[in-house]
């Protein structure tokens, strides 16, 4: 049970540092930071889809 808790605390815990990081960074329009935020959304796989394809594709936003 308790290493069951765990896996689901990992993977919640990666799902919102992605969505975090897609809504922090600046993908040319809103519509593909919202598309890679919904990707983000989905545990473990959209997570490893973000992790792969767009967290270098998004640049850093000079507004926080």
């Amino acid at each position: 049970m308790i290493v069951f808790l765990t896996i689901c605390l990992v993977f919640v815990l990666s799902t919102l540092w992605a969505i975090s990081d897609a809504a922090k960074k600046d993908f040319g329009t809103m519509g593909r930071k919202v598309a890679w935020m919904f990707v983000a959304s989905v545990p473990f796989i959209g997570v490893m889809i973000y992790l792969f394809f767009g967290f270098k594709k998004g640049k850093k936003s000079d507004s926080i």
